[in-house]
């Protein structure tokens, strides 16, 4: 089952208040992107997040033990981000978007010599 395009809506609406938010559809899924770096990975109209010790502290703060789950096959396990919990999810994303590296400049591509 695939993510709905109203849940990938409602899930960068829940954090809206973070301002710079949005979406890129990303091999059949999706990826939402705050200051430039990915933060959620939303697969099945589930929201993951990184295992990372800030992420961890993070649902400590709101006394949430959060689950584990793969987003794909062979996937690493991530968090299981309860997407309703708008507080939570805002929180997560301000810090995701300040601790997570930027995205790599990509690199142009020389023509050929011939």
């Amino acid at each position: 089952m695939a993510t709905s395009s109203d849940f990938i809506q409602f899930a960068c609406d829940q954090i809206a208040a973070i301002g710079d938010a949005s979406y890129k559809k990303m091999f059949g899924e999706y990826m939402i992107y705050h200051n430039g770096r990915a933060i959620f990975l939303v697969c099945d109209d589930t929201v993951y997040v990184k295992q990372l010790p800030e992420v961890a502290a993070i649902f400590a703060a709101y006394g949430i033990t959060p689950d584990l789950g793969t987003p794909y096959k062979g996937a690493k396990p991530h968090y299981i981000l309860d997407i309703e919990n708008a507080d939570l999810a805002i929180d997560m994303a301000r810090k995701l978007g300040q601790i997570l590296p930027p995205p790599k400049p990509k690199i142009k591509k020389r023509p050929e010599k011939q």
